[in-house]
């Protein structure tokens, strides 16, 4: 089965109680996973942004726009998906390690440009900025030597702003 396009929208959303839920029931009801999704203030602190990353059929999610934007709480929709737009993402990380492979963990450190946030005797936290592409890379470097945990974020989505001409 085709699981269609991947959309990336957001949505500014008057900051209070229940707007997120009556969004993600909206996708919920159309039958639509939301794979990421990452919610937070603006600098006006009465409205927040949402990113929300989701694969489907193209028809069906311009009717959830449509939806969307006749929520009372919404201020505008923006559907990321086919424009230019900078993602990120931010993962922590715990790694294993023993005292033969610490060289090697910090040599995948400096060349993904991660930061080591926590140290002990037997294990590294880290945090990485990227896209998913750079998180799934790093993750999959260190896996041979045992991730403990990991945790990401969702991504987050800001258009890129017109080149001059």
């Amino acid at each position: 089965m085709d699981k269609g396009v991947r959309h990336t929208i957001s949505v500014s959303v008057v900051n209070e109680f229940g707007v997120l839920s009556r969004i993600a029931g909206l996708f919920s009801g159309r039958g639509f996973n939301i794979e990421s999704l990452c919610v937070a203030e603006t600098l006006d602190p009465k409205v927040s942004r949402m990113t929300i990353v989701t694969t489907g059929d193209d028809r069906i999610l311009e009717q959830i726009t449509k939806q969307l934007n006749k929520l009372v709480n919404v201020i505008k929709v923006y559907d990321l998906t086919g424009e230019e737009y900078f993602e990120r993402e931010l993962a922590l990380i715990k790694v294993n390690i023993k005292q033969d492979t610490r060289t090697e963990i910090l040599s995948i450190v400096d060349i993904f440009r991660a930061k080591i946030v926590d140290v002990s005797p037997r294990s590294y936290t880290l945090e990485v900025t990227g896209d998913e592409n750079k998180i799934r890379a790093i993750t999959e470097l260190l896996r041979p030597f045992g991730i403990k945990e990991i945790v990401r974020t969702g991504r987050i989505a800001l258009g890129r702003s017109p080149k001059a001409k």
